[in-house]
């Protein structure tokens, strides 16, 4: 899955919950855990071989397009790379790291620049830590002022060209964001001027994210029609007309496989649950999780058996 994909998904439930400082923030995540734990203040100042980072615009490169390093899937590579570096207890240490892995990334050719732009990068993500979330993450105009803020920050670290391969997608994703969650929240809209304006919003996306932004929306029906499903206790047969009269016989089935394994895993989290509480005996309870769990499920038992006994408070 791309980072595209993922930030479209994102911008899709975050704009459902209301919670769209998740937007900026988590779309970035990914490989900012070691960052984030990076003394605050940390980074440095924007530069490049030694001098300050040259204005917006005034970079030798007109375009990206014929440059091998600045690529659309740039800010991906980055932070695949920061994720891998793992835990560092400075940026100084981070960037140590990311020197052993830049070649190897981005092919000796392209090492130089890579790591020049990739200690920016930690400095940007440093940076980037320090700002501040608004105090109602239900206006518009405070979600304007952060994403103001933060390509802002952005600018300081990247020149054009480098600003546009790390972030334009992103920034068509904020626009799309930011105009959906104003329109939401304008009063004086009608229910059909408010369905004609957010259709209106597609036009902020490419082709591909259109795409992409449409793939997620049948994603998130489809999981909003089986929570109702289970919820109601509707039956299989009844589970695989009504899909397959709207997603086709073939999606019908995945899902319906989909189902039995879920109730599969449910079943035996209950199971498990429920020894949990009742078994006093360490080792047989060790035992039961070794035969109800394969290694790879028992990664994230702890976790489910959390979400589980959160949800249920």
């Amino acid at each position: 899955m791309t980072g595209r994909t993922i930030a479209l998904m994102c911008t899709a439930a975050v704009l459902a919950a209301g919670a769209w400082w998740l937007v900026p923030q988590d779309i970035e995540k990914s490989a900012a855990q070691n960052v984030a734990k990076l003394p605050a203040g940390a980074g440095a100042s924007p530069m490049r071989n030694g001098e300050p980072l040259a204005p917006r615009g005034t970079s030798a490169l007109s375009s990206t397009a014929a440059d091998p390093l600045l690529t659309p899937g740039l800010r991906d590579e980055l932070e695949a790379m920061l994720l891998e570096a793992g835990d560092m207890p400075d940026p100084q240490a981070l960037k140590r790291r990311v020197a052993e892995l830049v070649a190897r990334r981005f092919g000796e050719a392209l090492s130089t620049r890579a790591l020049a732009l990739a200690e920016r990068y930690v400095d940007y993500r440093v940076a980037l830590g320090e700002l501040k979330p608004p105090q109602d993450a239900t206006d518009p105009r405070a979600l304007r002022d952060v994403l103001q803020a933060r390509d802002a920050l952005r600018r300081q670290y990247f020149d054009e060209p480098e600003f546009d391969a790390l972030f334009a997608d992103q920034q068509a994703l904020d626009r799309y964001t930011l105009a959906r969650l104003e329109i939401e929240r304008n009063p004086d809209l009608t229910a059909e001027q408010r369905r004609q304006a957010l259709a209106g919003t597609e036009t902020e996306l490419d082709p591909q994210q259109r795409a992409e932004r449409a793939q997620s929306v049948v994603q998130e029906d489809v999981g909003a029609q089986t929570a109702a499903f289970n919820a109601a206790g509707t039956d299989d047969r009844t589970r695989f007309v009504q899909r397959s009269a709207r997603l086709g016989e073939d999606a019908a089935q995945r899902l319906a496989q989909l189902d039995a394994q879920d109730r599969d895993w449910n079943a035996r989290l209950d199971d498990y649950a429920r020894a949990q509480t009742s078994q006093t005996d360490a080792h047989a309870l060790a035992q039961l999780r070794d035969r109800s769990f394969t290694p790879q499920e028992q990664l994230r038992l702890d976790a489910a058996l959390a979400v589980r006994a959160a949800s249920a408070r």
